[in-house]
């Protein structure tokens, strides 16, 4: 049991600030900007900018330029650091709290339909695509599109899948986010900064994912790619699993 001179573990010092709590429980749904964090808080910028750096030197929070305005940042909850902090917390508090892993969510509901959105629809969202199906083991409704889509998926792309997560992409080529006009999704998800700016609401709240551009690099840079994708779709999974289902209509 923790002693009455022990200091508080790192996450509670970190999270009990409420600010620090609101920044953390809004970088839970999606990556943002400073500038949006400001206007969900109501906090100055100051303010905001100050409290991030203290999340980013506990290493819960990361921070990277954007594609799209490189005098901007997105920043992103290291969701997995932030569970392997709980688990160290509860534990230090008394052995008896130390926390098993989370359990695997109920069986997800059908219907539920997500869309992933990048430029090229050649990498980062048929990757994202083809985890989210496998994940939820067929259940979802997934689909990808880009704003000026590839002739086809990356060579790289189609072989991470099938050398790390024994995924085949079949015939699959990218398509345009025009097609899907129209289309009712739950989900929205950005993995690309310039596609934010100019992805169709489809009626839904948008999430977005910041994720570097994988094509001009390395098999190994999309390897690292996925696997921060794949990290994102294990954490979505259990969000779609208490997404409400419209009722159905007599």
């Amino acid at each position: 049991m923790a002693s009455s001179g022990q200091a508080a573990p790192a996450f509670v010092r970190a999270a009990a600030h409420p600010l620090r709590w609101r920044l953390l429980a809004e970088l839970a749904g999606s990556d943002q900007r400073v500038r949006e964090l400001t206007e969900r808080t109501g906090q100055p910028q100051n303010l905001v900018s100050y409290h991030l750096r203290l999340l980013r030197d506990d290493g819960l929070v990361t921070a990277r330029r954007s594609t799209f305005d490189a005098r901007d940042s997105y920043y992103h909850l290291d969701l997995d650091r932030c569970a392997d902090a709980l688990t160290a917390t509860g534990a230090a508090l008394h052995p008896a709290l130390h926390l098993s892993p989370p359990p695997v969510p109920a069986r997800l509901p059908a219907g539920i339909r997500v869309l992933f959105s990048c430029t090229g629809n050649s990498a980062r969202s048929p990757i994202a695509e083809a985890l989210l199906r496998h994940r939820s083991e067929g259940r979802v409704e997934v689909t990808s599109a880009g704003s000026n889509p590839k002739p086809q998926i990356h060579p790289h792309a189609v072989r991470v899948l099938r050398e790390e997560y024994g995924i085949t992409l079949a015939d699959q080529r990218p398509r345009h986010l025009d097609t899907l006009a129209g289309r009712r999704f739950d989900h929205v998800i950005t993995l690309c900064d310039k596609v934010r700016e100019v992805c169709p609401g489809f009626d839904a709240r948008p999430v977005h994912w910041s994720i570097p551009d994988p094509a001009a690099g390395t098999y190994p840079d999309f390897a690292r790619i996925a696997a921060d994708i794949d990290t994102r779709v294990r954490h979505l999974v259990p969000v779609l699993a208490a997404t409400p289902r419209p009722e159905v209509q007599p």
